[in-house]
């Protein structure tokens, strides 16, 4: 698949989703990808942020990405920020830092997410728990500062 085509496979998944102050998903989508890119990612890490929370949001299933036209690089990073159910954060950020490519885009996704003008439309209660959630994320994948 081409970038344009992975692009268009996310935005279309993630239709109709808005993300926890109401824009629509795929404004977040491009932001992880804009920010990969910026952070010196290369075209398989940009892909794997266009479809970072795909699996994970069931937006495409896990099959489809086994069956993707997707480098296997791709398809590992995404597998590897895809957050399971029940999985201690721990454990997921070991898989992040175990799979070469993924501590960026999960870098990126952190980034977008902690971001203030993000942050600032949400309630206090939700803004201070997800404020402590992506610290403390930060902090166990070693992205400090």
């Amino acid at each position: 698949m081409t970038l344009a085509q992975v692009e268009a496979t996310a935005r279309a998944a993630h239709s109709g989703q808005t993300d926890k102050a109401g824009r629509p998903y795929a404004e977040h989508l491009r932001a992880v990808a804009e920010g990969v890119r910026a952070r010196g990612g290369d075209d398989e890490q940009v892909a794997a942020a266009w479809l970072h929370d795909a699996v994970e949001d069931d937006a495409l299933s896990a099959d489809w990405l086994r069956g993707a036209g997707l480098s296997r690089r791709t398809k590992d990073i995404v597998l590897a920020v895809t957050k399971r159910a029940g999985e201690p954060p721990e454990a997921y950020a070991a898989r992040i830092l175990a799979t070469p490519g993924a501590l960026l885009v999960k870098e990126s996704d952190l980034a977008h997410n902690a971001d203030p003008a993000r942050l600032a439309v949400l309630d206090e209660a939700t803004r201070k728990r997800l404020t402590e959630k992506y610290a403390r994320m930060r902090a166990l994948l070693g992205l400090v500062g």
